[in-house]
């Protein structure tokens, strides 16, 4: 996400419902609203922030750990006729009933050594931030590229719906003259029923596009995390011959551009990265561990003529030590551990393959389609003006006399059929274009 659409999406955020309120939608404006507003993408934000506070705890375990401690006992002899307090190993009487004493205690402990696990916990936490923070961006891509996929899919469909709808003006048009013909005598009335049945077939067809657009358009709102009755659209472009027919990119070059900026890549390095120093972290249990402590304390008690103060002053002492543990057998913990590392960092080496290996797949059927589909699209493109051709010949013929309805009916379908292939061609070329630009590190256009 760069900061241009960081400043984008930081805008829609803050004025809420601005955009949507334009009743059309741009693709750049519903890439900007979703990373905005997307529930799952702000999940994987918190998680990143939550990664971030096990960074802050792990460099400061580098430090030595205060704390302060007290205790306070009282207890009552009621029936006693003395009470005997214990005072720094001396025996005093009192005839009070109730007796008090308290402690105070000052301690302080700190790990020198250990292996490097510390400073190990440190560098393994940093690398699990910047692994949340990629997939934040994983996130981000993916859901660009369903927008995208809805988006195409929307202009499809609602050209689809403009073509359903010329189709049903011609069935009219040859409806009324076929009326015409049935009343002068020159058309039998069955012919007639056949066109209008062939009309009511169209209208289906029609009602069935837009039901498909509506659907996408409710997917599209979904993943936008729009949940309201407004009517939504889109903003239609000018897709011209020469943008579907633009010169592709070397598969290699762009498979090349996604090994270095797709997220899902850097994950996995970075996650072998951690292998190895969970490999080092787990050898640190054959190395000894080093650790300083220290203490200051004192107390004071009840039935003592010493101010409070003074038994404080007097009663305090204080402790300074130095543990050094080695370990010499420990049940093969520390060997398992090593063993289970590498493992782990074996496995995370496979999955850097795997993810290369997806990559690759994902970009060369991105590019065998986008090559194919320029081609379809040119002969789509003849189909349709041969199809428009013959249509109007049929149905100038059929006018005449000279055709029947079932020509006319199979020269109409076809002249559906070649329409609709030439629109499914031209923006299935469009998004795949879209998706190898988008692969190789732009942005996406269509």
């Amino acid at each position: 996400m760069n900061k241009k659409h960081c400043m984008a999406a930081l805008s829609l955020l803050l004025t809420g419902s601005l955009a949507y309120g334009q009743k059309t939608w741009t693709l750049q404006e519903c890439l900007d609203y979703a990373l905005a507003n997307n529930i799952q993408l702000q999940q994987k934000k918190i998680a990143v922030a939550s990664d971030h506070e096990d960074v802050l705890q792990s460099q400061s375990a580098l430090f030595p750990s205060v704390s302060f401690s007290t205790n306070q006992n009282v207890s009552w002899r009621p029936f006693a006729e003395t009470t005997i307090n214990l005072t720094n190993g001396s025996m005093t009487t009192n005839k009070n009933t109730v007796s008090y004493n308290g402690s105070y205690g000052i301690n302080a402990n700190w790990t020198v050594w250990n292996g490097n696990r510390n400073i190990n916990t440190i560098k393994q936490n940093k690398l699990t931030e910047q692994m949340a923070e990629l997939d934040v961006e994983q996130q981000a891509n993916s859901i660009q590229e369903q927008i995208t996929q809805l988006y195409v899919q929307i202009l499809y469909e609602t050209e689809a719906v403009k073509v359903c709808k010329e189709i049903i003006k011609a069935s009219e048009l040859q409806r009324d003259r076929a009326q015409a013909m049935v009343e002068v005598g020159s058309l039998a009335r069955v012919d007639l029923v056949q066109l209008e049945a062939q009309v009511n077939q169209d209208m289906y067809s029609l009602t069935q596009t837009q039901t498909q657009l509506a659907n996408y358009k409710l997917q599209l709102k979904q993943l936008l995390e729009i949940h309201d009755e407004e009517a939504f659209e889109v903003v239609i472009p000018d897709v011209s011959d020469e943008k579907v027919l633009s010169a592709i990119p070397n598969e290699q070059a762009v498979y090349n551009a996604a090994l270095e900026n797709r997220p899902e890549i850097q994950s996995s390095k970075l996650n072998i990265e951690s292998s190895e120093i969970a490999i080092a972290s787990a050898r640190a249990g054959y190395m000894p561990t080093v650790s300083l402590s220290a203490s200051l304390g004192s107390n004071n008690s009840s039935g003592q003529e010493t101010a409070f103060m003074k038994q404080i002053k007097n009663n305090m002492s204080n402790s300074f030590g130095l543990t050094v543990s080695v370990p010499i057998f420990d049940n093969h913990q520390a060997r398992t551990n090593i063993r289970k590392a590498k493992y782990a960092r074996q496995s995370s080496e496979l999955n850097l393959q795997e993810q290369q290996k997806q990559l690759y797949s994902t970009v060369e059927n991105f590019w065998l389609n986008a090559t194919a589909l320029q081609q379809q699209y040119i002969y789509a493109k003849a189909n349709v003006e041969s199809m428009q051709e013959s249509y109007n010949l049929v149905s100038e013929q059929f006018n005449l006399g000279l055709k029947n309805i079932v020509e006319l009916t199979t020269s109409k379908n076809n002249l559906l059929q070649a329409e609709q292939q030439l629109l499914q061609t031209k923006y299935t070329a469009l998004f795949n274009y879209a998706m190898l630009n988008f692969y190789a590190g732009e942005d996406i256009r269509l």
